[in-house]
């Protein structure tokens, strides 16, 4: 078996709109499909980056919570890349959106930073 690469990230929040929007207008993905699944009461929001990727964000009557803090077992974070590090978190800033201060990577020497979407899920901001 040889893997070709990640083809999605999938997401369940508790809040669909309010996932839905910090998704699309706060991150800046494309939405390239919605669909609501009636026998699962669940919508399912098809998110695109630069058609490379997709993430696809589920909403599920009364999700239980997950515990999400670092160095937690299971997936840690998602992470993207930006052009400008700076650029991204002053954008972040300005809709209201609360960033950890911007690291260095002492291995790769690039920026970094961290912020939760609305569920608490770790999202990584990474400069290439």
């Amino acid at each position: 078996m040889l893997l070709k690469s990640i083809h999605h990230v999938a997401i369940i929040c508790s809040d669909y709109e309010k996932s839905k929007r910090f998704y699309t207008e706060v991150l800046g993905l494309e939405a390239i499909g919605e669909h609501y699944r009636e026998e699962r009461q669940s919508y399912k929001l098809d998110l695109a980056i630069h058609e490379h990727y997709q993430i696809e964000l589920f909403s599920f009557p009364d999700p239980p919570e997950r515990k999400s803090y670092p160095e937690a077992a299971g997936l840690r974070h998602i992470a993207f890349s930006v052009g400008s590090i700076e650029k991204a978190v002053n954008d972040l800033h300005k809709k209201g959106v609360q960033t950890e201060p911007i690291r260095i990577d002492p291995f790769t020497q690039k920026a970094y930073t961290f912020l939760t979407d609305p569920d608490g899920l770790p999202i990584e901001l990474y400069e290439e």
